[in-house]
């Protein structure tokens, strides 16, 4: 039933049956239907699909394929490269830069400081380099890319130094001219101390001094230039002086040699006799000592101690130690007529008409006892000056003795 159905239906269509041939004129099958025609349809679409495949792709569609309208489920779009723009190029490379600063630190005196800090910053103040200088005072800064910089210096002994602002374009070679740092000035540290404070510590250090480590020498100063004693320390150096047991000593030898040469017989003889003749020693002593060292010292202002000078010729020294007895250093550092001296001596002897023998009392005693007490003040500048240093204990040494002169209050030490 199918077949004949089938063939009915193709006769209809065709006007013949299906395998008969083709009369003349007549209407042919449409393609498709005519099953006699599939097998050469079928061979004319397989040659054509191989020579579309040998066709490029751009070639078979010109349209842009239409784009999904999710864009969530599909894949995204690959980035398309932009043509070079030469523009673009010649940024890049001078935002990584392409210039160099260069130059050379040199001191006062032309020669090369190496070591030193040479900083390069922007014009807003922001550091982009800091580097050392070479053996040879060199620098450089590479790669700096264009724009307006400052350099600074910075050496260890020298001033500060820093360029003024200057600019660099791309791949500039900048070469600055030589800098030269100035030397740093030298802080001085000025040390302010009272005259009375440093010659406290001299008066100290003249307690200490002793001849063969026995007989006081606190009246020999071997600082030239020694700060002048107020008031208060000559006072406290005549009674320092006065109450030594050396002292004691000393007027108990010379009451013992008066004893002996029975002199101011008046006394007498025996432990009476030398009691009076050691009092009488001493009053005068020690009165001469206030009177000299003191007293007078203080009214006149002059300085009671023997400056040892230690140099020179002899002929000088010999001088500079005679006139210890006639000529006085003044607490302004100036020499001055002995006023000090010559009237203590001259007021000590005058006091001793008040208890020696009324047969020795008089003018004559006065100025015996001056002239003594002067003679005696000249034959001890000669001993120090040329003997009493060697056996002097305790002398200090000048280089380590601090010094001042009269009347100049700081010592300045760098």
């Amino acid at each position: 039933m199918r077949d004949e159905r089938t063939a009915s239906w193709t006769a209809q269509r065709c006007g013949r049956p299906c395998g008969e041939p083709l009369r003349p004129h007549q209407r042919r099958c449409k393609p498709g239907w005519d099953g006699c025609e599939i097998k050469t349809r079928t061979f004319l679409g397989a040659c054509a699909l191989a020579v579309l495949s040998f066709l490029p792709a751009n070639g078979i569609a010109q349209e842009p394929i239409a784009r999904p309208s999710n864009p969530g489920r599909s894949l995204p779009d690959a980035p398309v490269p932009k043509p070079a723009d030469p523009m673009e190029g010649h940024a890049t490379r001078d935002a990584q830069g392409t210039a160099s600063i260069s130059g050379t630190i040199l001191d006062s005196t032309g020669a090369a400081i190496p070591g030193a800090q040479v900083s390069l910053a922007r014009k807003d103040g922001s550091r982009l380099q800091t580097v050392k200088t070479g053996a040879n005072g060199e620098f450089t800064f590479p790669g700096i890319p264009a724009d307006s910089y400052q350099v600074t210096v910075e050496a260890v002994g020298f001033v500060p130094f820093q360029t003024d602002e200057f600019t660099v374009t791309a791949q500039q070679v900048f070469t600055l001219p030589a800098i030269s740092l100035s030397v740093a000035g030298q802080s001085t540290s000025v040390v302010v101390r009272p005259t009375e404070v440093i010659a406290a510590e001299q008066i100290k250090t003249e307690e200490k001094q002793r001849v063969l480590g026995i007989v006081p020498n606190f009246y020999v100063s071997y600082v030239s230039d020694a700060a002048p004693l107020s008031s208060k320390q000559k006072l406290s150096l005549s009674v320092h002086d006065a109450l030594d047991w050396a002292s004691f000593a000393a007027v108990s030898v010379g009451a013992g040699a008066e004893q002996a040469t029975n002199a101011f017989k008046a006394y007498g003889q025996g432990a009476a006799g030398y009691g009076k003749r050691w009092g009488a020693l001493f009053a005068t002593a020690r009165s001469n000592d206030l009177l000299s060292h003191y007293v007078f010292a203080s009214l006149f202002h002059q300085d009671p101690r023997y400056f040892y000078r230690g140099t020179g010729t002899k002929k000088s020294r010999l001088f500079h130690a005679l006139s210890y007895a006639f000529l006085a250093r003044g607490d302004n550092g100036k020499t001055m007529p002995n006023y000090a001296y010559i009237l203590g001596d001259l007021s000590s002897g005058a006091l001793s008409n008040a208890y020696y023998p009324p047969a020795n009392r008089g003018a004559g005693l006065v100025f015996t006892n001056a002239a003594i007490a002067l003679a005696a003040r000249a034959g001890q500048g000669v001993l120090e000056e040329f003997i009493g240093k060697r056996f002097t204990k305790n002398v200090p040494d000048a280089s380590s003795s601090e010094s001042t002169e009269p009347n100049r209050p700081p010592s300045i030490q760098p």
